[in-house]
């Protein structure tokens, strides 16, 4: 359906900073640290733009919203982004992302056209109903916004449009099909989910009760309409994703009242504990690139003090190594300074650090 996310990294995919080494070393390692620093400011804005929007709607939603939300600088926003309309289109383009991800999950290569109009969709509604507010960025906050905010609409509609299109191979030719008859069920589509997400706020209706009749409208003129009244009348999978149980959406910022300036090894060590629950000070020492052994263990009595962090071995003989693990709330906020949207397997894509990676 669309295409991999434009700039989206992941900070797993930083190499841990060398501790040791000559001047190019220390230049490397400061480069990375700058890279995730930013990724970390630029997930924070695009969060914090999915919240403004929901809130304020586009036409009063500002860069002075977005940054107040994030937390983040006006100088850091302008580094990153020439105005709102790009941020707001690098959200369109990182959404879209996160869909074809679910959409890689589901396997449709080896299906059907048929069977893939049906499963797509059925990833498509599940990702839509699971994340409303994400789903109100797509569908209508997309079509009120100007400059590289339509032309990153319009490629992701493209997708979807040269996916339906696949159809005509396999249709009657009597059918007189088009490139044009996939742009109008593309818009049909569309435009019946707006209806259901403009007017709501919160938590739309299901949107996965439209799968039958949606499957029916992109394929009836493809397939017939003998064919459209079956997929009409199917039943829906039983599960609500096709990549997993359904999860929800948390309430509220989990960065909100949190007093504490959240910086590059913050984020590694949150990370390292993410990745391998049970580490020590030391191996979050190495992993976060902090020589001082006094400071991290400042650092990890810190995030323990405000909830983020849990220390298992509290209690037991004195001199066993801590192992730290995170809390609930550490989670969310590992999540939350992370970025914001990530794509997984193969290569070239992120990566989890592995448990020896923490523990060289």
């Amino acid at each position: 359906m669309v295409g991999r996310s434009r700039g989206a990294r992941d900070l797993r995919t930083v190499a841990p900073v060398a501790r040791r080494g000559g001047r190019d070393e220390g230049s490397a390692g400061e480069a990375a640290r700058e890279q995730v620093v930013a990724e970390m400011q630029r997930s924070r804005l695009l969060g914090a733009a999915v919240r403004v929007l929901e809130d304020q709607g586009y036409e009063h939603a500002t860069v002075a919203h977005i940054t107040s939300r994030a937390r983040v600088s006006r100088r850091t926003f302008y580094e990153l982004f020439a105005n709102r309309e790009q941020c707001i289109a690098a959200l369109l383009h990182d959404t879209a992302g996160r869909i074809e991800a679910e959409l890689r999950g589901a396997g449709l290569a080896r299906l059907s056209w048929r069977e893939q109009i049906r499963a797509g969709l059925w990833a498509i509604l599940c990702f839509l109903e699971r994340e409303p507010e994400l789903a109100r960025v797509l569908v209508v906050h997309a079509l009120r916004g100007s400059g590289p905010v339509p032309q990153a609409r319009d490629e992701i509609v493209g997708r979807l449009v040269a996916a339906v299109d696949q159809g005509r191979a396999g249709s009657a030719p009597a059918a007189g099909c088009s490139e044009l008859t996939a742009e109008g069920v593309v818009g049909a589509t569309l435009a019946i989910l707006y209806r259901r997400l403009a007017q709501r706020r919160g938590r739309p209706a299901p949107l996965t009760g439209l799968l039958g009749e949606l499957t029916a409208t992109v394929l009836l003129p493809y397939l017939g309409p003998a064919v459209a009244r079956r997929e009409q009348a199917r039943p829906a999978p039983a599960t609500v994703s096709l990549t997993g149980a359904r999860t929800e959406r948390p309430e509220g910022d989990p960065l909100q009242g949190l007093p504490m300036r959240l910086t590059y090894r913050t984020a590694r060590v949150l990370e390292g504990v993410g990745c391998n629950p049970g580490a020590s000070n030391r191996q979050l020492a190495d992993y976060a690139g902090i020589q001082d052994q006094g400071q991290v263990s400042k650092l990890l009595a810190r995030l323990e003090s405000l909830g983020l962090l849990r220390n298992q071995s509290a209690g037991r003989a004195k001199g066993e190594p801590n192992r730290w693990s995170l809390t609930p709330r550490g989670a969310l906020v590992a999540r939350s300074i992370a970025p914001h949207a990530t794509t997984g397997g193969g290569e070239g894509g992120s990566r989890r650090a592995t448990r020896a990676e923490v523990a060289r």
